[in-house]
């Protein structure tokens, strides 16, 4: 009985002494000190402000077109018996060269006849003038000392008669050797043949179209503006006054060429329609080539840049780190400030800012979701905020 009871008992008294050994064990055992983990805000891009002076540049596109072009129109008949041989499209010419010649036979013997028309009038001129001295001799002999009573006494009349149809044939003659001149029609320019429509031994009539040229001495580009950009540089509004340099830039198969221009006008109006304003850049001799480079032909779309006014003291940041369009972020220390600013312009990926940012200053490029003044950041800065052209 007693060895039954010490089998039962002795398990648990195992068990219990287990049980308070732990618990003492558990109770005697420091605790772990709690750590609190910092708040980490989310990681921007910054730049550092420098104020600086920028040259801005206002940007626009437009369609070349030729300063000078003429058609050539006859100003006399004939069957055509010369050509240059550039007289065809694209073909190139020089000043001065004969580019058509029209039969000069028929103005040759016109100018013969005109010319012994003259030749006949001074003769009649010469024979009035002799018997005009005659009639004054017999008049003074009747009545010497007299001065004649009637300008018809010593044949006034007839003299200038005789003198005017002198002058008539000899204006005559200037227009018959003008028709001859004109049998050979030349151009006081350089240029290039747009389009022609005669060939040889062709018969032209006056006023007819034989040809559309255009000259290769200037070219023009036609580039319209907002009237806001024309504050940004200084365009010629009369004779005599110097517009600012620009760069014309075509493209050629993905090869981009670029050309000196200058503003020399604006146009005399605005388009009602776009309220832009359309100001012309002249560029000489826009058919120089380099190498294998093509001219500037007149119908190419262009991009053009105007050379402007400076900016000093602005600060050049990317044009997304405007926000609510006056606003900046900036890092102070650890926090993110909220800042106003004045931006003096911007173009199509920067903003330059003239009040606002000081010498320092980061500014924040990237993008955030949800922004709070004072809120903690960490930062990276990834360039510097530098000068260029606006």
């Amino acid at each position: 009985m007693k060895s039954r009871t010490l089998k039962i008992t002795a398990p648990i008294a195992i068990l219990i002494l287990g049980v308070t050994a732990a618990f003492i064990l558990a109770s005697s055992r420091r605790a772990p000190e709690r750590q609190q983990k910092p708040v980490l805000g989310p990681l921007v891009e910054v730049i550092t402000a420098q104020p600086t002076t920028i040259s801005t540049i206002v940007r626009g596109h437009g369609e070349v077109r030729a300063k000078t072009t003429v058609e050539i129109v006859p100003q006399v008949a004939g069957r055509v018996i010369a050509m240059h041989p550039g007289l065809v499209a694209g073909g190139h010419f020089r000043a001065g060269e004969a580019l058509l010649t029209i039969e000069p036979r028929d103005y040759e013997l016109a100018v013969e006849r005109a010319r012994a028309a003259v030749a006949r009038a001074e003769v009649s001129v010469e024979r009035e003038q002799a018997e005009a001295e005659v009639a004054l001799q017999e008049w003074d002999a009747i009545h010497p000392g007299e001065e004649p009573n009637s300008g018809l006494v010593v044949r006034e009349p007839q003299v200038r008669q005789a003198e005017a149809e002198l002058a008539a044939a000899q204006a005559d003659l200037a227009v018959a050797r003008l028709s001859l001149e004109r049998t050979t029609i030349t151009l006081p320019f350089d240029g290039i043949v747009e389009s022609e429509t005669v060939d040889l031994g062709q018969y032209v009539t006056i006023g007819k179209k034989l040809a559309t040229v255009y000259g290769t001495a200037v070219a023009e580009v036609r580039v319209p503006l907002a009237e806001r950009e024309l504050a940004w540089f200084r365009v010629p509004t009369r004779p005599g006054i110097k517009g600012p340099s620009a760069l014309v830039i075509a493209n050629f198969g993905g090869i981009s060429q670029t050309w000196s221009g200058e503003v020399v006008r604006m146009e005399a109006r605005v388009d009602t329609t776009s309220r832009m304003v359309p100001v012309v850049i002249a560029v000489s001799n826009p058919f120089r080539t380099n190498g294998h480079d093509l001219p500037l032909l007149p119908g190419t779309f262009v991009k053009v840049e105007i050379s402007g006014h400076d900016l000093d003291h602005v600060v050049a940041v990317p044009r997304h780190a405007i926000h609510e369009g006056d606003v900046v972020w900036i890092v102070k220390g650890e926090n993110l400030t909220i800042v106003p600013v004045t931006t003096a312009r911007t173009d199509l990926d920067t903003a330059y800012i003239a009040e606002g940012l000081e010498s320092g200053d980061l500014v924040v490029i990237s993008q955030l979701d949800a922004v709070t003044d004072g809120m903690v950041v960490r930062t990276i800065e990834t360039a510097t905020s530098e000068g260029s052209n606006a």
